[in-house]
């Protein structure tokens, strides 16, 4: 059996309290940065630009991210005081969402076509697993996205957790599915995958597809595991909106790569008999 003992506050200075999850936050966000920049410049993309993206993709995919998890808080405990400002609570989802928000406003006021940026979308499939898998270990340490009350008694079937504000008190010293860390090893299973097929898929953007699906599929199952207010037909609200990014990605992700193959056989067939001809004549 695992416990996890240790107070999801690293230290306070003055009235600012400061949580492992917000560091491992921060962590992530660097992470991203690096991996992204690396990325970009491998690709040839303009370091300025991809600065400037990600600057309104971290603003955009803060504030909706946040957004979602505090009007999902209000719903579900609608009797319980929330911080509306602050770290405490942010939805993936939203925060992918905001991101894309954040860089098709920086296109339109630079007047950039939003087409254009499928690298850099690309680059950030690269990092983001290995980011979401950094920001993981903060939920591991804080206590929250906690699973169901689980029938194992030895890791990693299940999880203690010591008493903590992240946790209802009925769970506490309660063996948990340690669906943190199941999101964690899935994080780093997708960053190998998608490090596999890095530079390969095309056209551009399909590597950031393929992420979508990936994360996905994963958040889909694992949720099954986590303790969540039903939203439809029995699934967690996140389920739908996986569900949902699988129903329609996957599609149009096969759809794209088959036309650009076959764009690309349709070239090299009027080549080959633009040469033909040439040779004739």
């Amino acid at each position: 059996m695992l416990t996890i003992s240790i107070d999801p506050i690293a230290f306070t200075i003055g009235f600012i309290t400061v949580r492992w999850y917000g560091i491992m936050v921060a962590l992530a966000v660097i992470t991203l940065l690096i991996v992204t920049f690396r990325e970009t410049k491998r690709a040839g993309f303009p370091q300025d630009t991809t600065y400037n993206l990600f600057f309104w993709g971290i603003i955009g995919g803060f504030i909706i991210s946040r957004l979602v998890h505090v009007v999902d808080y209000f719903v579900t405990h609608p009797e319980e005081p929330i911080n509306i400002i602050g770290f405490a609570g942010l939805a993936l989802y939203g925060a992918i969402g905001g991101a894309l928000l954040g860089a098709w406003l920086y296109t339109k006021v630079r007047k950039i076509p939003f087409s254009s940026l499928s690298g850099v979308g690309d680059a950030i499939a690269v990092g983001g697993p290995l980011a979401q898998a950094i920001g993981r270990v903060g939920c591991t340490l804080n206590g929250c996205c906690f699973g169901k009350p689980s029938p194992f008694h030895l890791f990693p079937g299940a999880v203690l957790y010591t008493p903590r504000d992240t946790i209802p008190s009925q769970n506490w010293g309660v063996p948990l599915y340690p669906t943190q860390i199941y999101f964690l090893l899935w994080n780093l299973i997708v960053f190998a995958i998608i490090w596999r097929f890095r530079g390969k898929l095309k056209p551009q953007g399909s590597l950031f597809f393929l992420y979508l699906c990936l994360y996905a599929a994963g958040d889909f199952g694992i949720r099954f595991l986590r303790v969540n207010e039903p939203f439809l037909l029995g699934l967690h609200q996140g389920q739908v909106i996986s569900l949902a990014i699988l129903v329609v990605v996957v599609p149009w992700l096969i759809i794209r790569m088959r036309r650009f193959r076959q764009g690309i056989r349709a070239t090299e067939s009027t080549s080959a008999a633009g040469l033909e001809q040439s040779h004739e004549d």
